[in-house]
């Protein structure tokens, strides 16, 4: 989910927390996107990740072996790809998301429907090998039970990049999500903070059916304004920085595998995480 926090003390926004970083199930190439194409084409995408949480980072940032939990999550992803012929060198694309989850934690388990999340993504390319787009995405507040609902609306604002050489690729996006303020009969109302991230992956084009690559994922969240009492929530803010490596394999030219493994190195406020990723890709 794309922003989730707890508030100690006060109200929990619910979340699967199966990760806490915006958009880390990115793999490479992920905005390798191409414009000399002359017809609308379609990609499906399915995104799993796992992730098993035995500590959590506190507010001053220290490593702490509590909060354990077990939590998995999926991303079904479709995406249409058009261009407009009074402005041929630039790609529009639809995207429609499903987010599905599954938690295991405090002896109790749940799953189901989560938020969906749809939006426009534009781009061009300044050159043969790089790509530079932008995507926005509205996110609603509502899965199929309250505890995997965040609640409120968002929107998440990126800028996206790729660029390509013989032998390796750098890919990645830097963007923010902003919520609306969360109102609930009986409770207090809040605002979310604006959190900013990041995600990065760097790979090697080592053959034609395997490629590795690290990844780089940062994220920074800002605490939370209760508008009943008219304070902030003390330790509401969160940061994270999560590295991994990977591997994607290139299956046909329709459809590619990729996984990796990623940890936490510094958090705050944050389960750690401990989690592998998966994708598959299939264009048409």
């Amino acid at each position: 989910m794309w922003l989730a926090v707890s508030l100690a003390g006060t109200y929990e926004f619910p979340s699967a927390r199966a990760s806490d970083i915006t958009l880390d199930v990115i793999g490479p190439h992920e905005y390798e996107l191409p414009i000399d194409f002359n017809k609308p084409w379609d990609i499906l995408v399915q995104y799993v990740n796992g992730n098993a949480a035995g500590s959590v980072y506190n507010t001053m940032g220290q490593r702490q072996a509590r909060g354990g939990s077990h939590t998995w999550q999926g991303m079904s992803k479709w995406v249409h790809f058009w261009k407009f012929r009074g402005i041929p060198n630039v790609g529009f694309g639809w995207e429609l998301i499903q987010v599905e989850n599954y938690v295991l934690a405090d002896g109790t388990n749940y799953g189901g429907l989560g938020p969906t999340i749809s939006g426009p993504v534009v781009w061009f390319k300044p050159n043969r090998k790089s790509t530079f787009g932008m995507q926005a995405f509205m996110q609603t507040p509502s899965g199929t039970r309250d505890a995997l609902s965040t609640n409120y609306w968002s929107v998440n604002l990126n800028l996206v990049f790729d660029y390509e050489w013989k032998n390796f690729s750098f890919d990645g996006d830097v963007g923010t999500v902003v919520g609306a303020t969360l109102h609930e009969t009986g409770r207090h109302s809040y605002t979310p903070g604006t959190t900013f991230y990041t995600n990065l992956r760097f790979s090697w084009k080592a053959s034609k059916v395997a490629e590795p690559f690290f990844a780089l994922d940062w994220q920074n969240a800002g605490g939370l304004y209760d508008h009943t009492a008219g304070n902030w929530v003390s330790d509401s803010s969160s940061r994270e920085i999560a590295l991994g490596v990977g591997m994607m394999f290139p299956l046909t030219r329709s459809l590619t595998f990729t996984t990796r493994y990623s940890h936490s190195v510094d958090g705050r406020n944050v389960p750690e995480t401990n989690a592998w990723f998966g994708k598959i890709i299939y264009v048409f």
